[in-house]
């Protein structure tokens, strides 16, 4: 049997984050988005530039690896966790716009929460529906924060 008088009393403290880091976040998201999504294209066009040349070379063989070719979708879960998950805590769209990830302390997030982060974004953005609730919540957060960015215990602030 535990003693409760012995534990040190258990206080919850939210973080506190200064309006000043999430002002103007989440239109500088959405522009972050659309660069990313213009990196993730130029990679998707070097693969099909990639395979083009193999097919040739194998005498039209190699354009089968086209099938494969809805794959690369997965590309833009591995762009988000190498590189919000590594030491910039940006995507290239988020570091031009000004942007970086962290957790609700400061801390930087590891790639696997970034991964899921950016599956959640895809699953919500799959149906109109969540993902017009996900941003909606954003918008009457005080901190900015979208259901994915709790969801992982995410935050996205001003660099």
């Amino acid at each position: 049997m535990v003693n409760r008088s012995s534990l040190p009393p258990m206080s919850y403290q939210p973080y506190h984050v200064d309006a000043r880091l999430t002002e103007g976040v989440i239109s500088r998201r959405f522009w972050a988005y659309l660069i990313d999504l213009c990196v993730v294209a130029v990679w998707i066009v070097l693969i099909c530039i990639a395979i083009f040349i193999f097919g040739l070379l194998t005498l039209g063989l190699g354009w089968g690896l086209f099938v494969v070719l809805p794959l690369t979708a997965f590309t833009f879960v591995l762009y988000n966790a190498v590189t919000i998950g590594g030491s910039s805590q940006a995507t290239v769209g988020m570091r031009m716009m000004g942007l970086r990830v962290v957790d609700p302390s400061g801390r930087p997030v590891g790639m696997l929460a970034a991964g899921v982060h950016a599956l959640l974004f895809y699953v919500a953005v799959s149906t109109f529906l969540l993902w017009a609730c996900d941003v909606l919540i954003g918008f009457f957060r005080d901190d900015r924060r979208f259901v994915r960015d709790l969801l992982t215990n995410m935050m996205v602030i001003r660099a």
